[in-house]
């Protein structure tokens, strides 16, 4: 097959919500690496144990699977939403993307493990957030930001509402961590046991500036 024939089946239009499956599926690949990686590694420098051949392999492990889960999440969505198009006569309705959504969160991220908890508070995160009252206007963004050719402007939260969000997030889990320690999710725990427990024990100068134990 030569590559003109190659590149006109690729940007055939027929073609292409099939196309934008796969393309999903390297960008979900791609981000999940790039999201992973370094936070893994910064964990494991900070909190890891074991020597450094074991940190490399949970570092591999935590990227490989954070960046195949977006990738078969990005996948999954994606054809549940053409399945439904199609048996809508190409029409998309209110509820698609939540049942795709739904649909792709079960089968993916359903499985309780580290880095599908981490996803998933992270994404419980922005949902409750996002019923914060809005300011009037959008985010500042420079002409190179990726939010500067989107149709859809994010809004940031009005300032006096995400005060006494922020004060009440920080309240009710400083709380946790003193009397209900063991319902934190073990990487925020890790870092505030480091943060405000660690911190109140030490041996020596060394031990109070240098080395945390």
């Amino acid at each position: 097959m030569s590559l003109a024939l190659l590149n006109e089946i690729i940007t055939n239009p027929v073609y292409h919500d099939y196309l934008a499956i796969l393309k999903g599926a390297r960008n979900g690949f791609v981000y999940g690496v790039k999201v992973r990686f370094p936070h893994a590694l910064v964990m494991s420098i900070l909190f890891g144990r074991g020597d450094w051949q074991t940190r490399a392999r949970m570092i591999y492990r935590a990227t490989r699977q954070h960046a195949f889960n977006l990738a078969k999440f990005v996948s999954i969505y994606k054809t549940i939403l053409l399945i439904q198009k199609k048996l809508n006569n190409g029409k998309e309705r209110n509820a698609d993307t939540f049942i795709a959504g739904l649909i792709g969160g079960y089968f993916v991220f359903g499985d309780r493990n580290a880095v599908n908890e981490q996803i998933v508070l992270y994404v419980v995160s922005r949902v409750v957030a996002s019923f914060i009252p809005r300011a009037t206007s959008p985010y500042n963004t420079t002409p190179q930001s990726a939010l500067a050719g989107s149709p859809v402007k994010p809004i940031p939260p009005d300032s006096r509402y995400f005060t006494i969000f922020a004060a009440v997030s920080w309240g009710a889990v400083m709380w946790l961590f003193r009397h209900r320690g063991e319902t934190i999710q073990p990487g925020m725990f890790n870092s505030m046991k480091y943060l405000y427990r660690d911190s109140e024990t030490w041996k020596d100068l060394k031990t109070l500036l240098w080395h945390n134990t």
